[in-house]
């Protein structure tokens, strides 16, 4: 498979594991909904704490049924992330909606060449609907450059997840802003199905 075939894949396998997630954690009527599309003052903390908890405990269990054919690279935000997050976005001026800054309690990477990123990019409009993503954008920001994937499958309810996609060329870069602001690439799991 070329890369842009694989890059396909595994947004397609975020996409439906993130489904599969969701509705066995929010379908079942075991755990309240909440919709996340509204401030962070209207969102109690533990209802995000236990999502990550739950989803910290049983990932592995959804990516070991994924076909994905791609190195890649994944983590669950840590608790601390998610309070400096919520802390942050508690004393800004302008609210948000929780859905769209608590985006990736699910985060993955992969690393491409800058000619297999333009590919990506120039396919994600046909991708959106057909693979279902919410949206996506190109960050270059404080030493953080990379495309940026997020699948929530157009519920309000779910927790957003986040894939990165860096150019090869910007890998020491982003990993060192990332160390900057307390994000250690240590947390970050290899995936491979060498």
């Amino acid at each position: 498979m070329n890369k842009l075939t694989l890059v396909k894949q595994l947004v397609s396998e975020i996409n439906r594991l993130h489904l599969r997630f969701s509705n066995d954690y929010f379908e079942t009527g075991k755990i309240e909904k909440i919709n996340l599309s509204k401030t962070v003052k209207h969102i109690p903390a533990p209802h995000i704490y236990k999502y990550r908890l739950m989803l910290h405990e049983s990932i592995n269990d959804y990516l070991m049924t994924a076909e994905i054919d791609i190195k890649y690279f994944y983590r669950v935000k840590t608790r601390e992330s998610i309070d400096d997050k919520i802390t942050r976005y508690s004393i800004r001026e302008d609210q948000y909606p929780v859905n769209n800054w608590l985006n990736d309690i699910f985060g993955a990477r992969i690393v491409l060449s800058c000619d297999d990123i333009e590919q990506v990019m120039a396919s994600l409009d046909d991708w959106q609907d057909e693979l279902n993503v919410k949206n996506w954008y190109l960050r270059d920001k404080e030493g953080d450059k990379g495309l940026h994937i997020y699948f929530k499958n157009k519920n309000n309810f779910y927790f957003p997840w986040e894939l990165q996609i860096w150019d090869d060329v910007n890998l020491k870069s982003n990993i060192e802003n990332h160390e900057k602001f307390s994000y250690s690439p240590a947390l970050f799991q290899t995936r491979t199905n060498d």
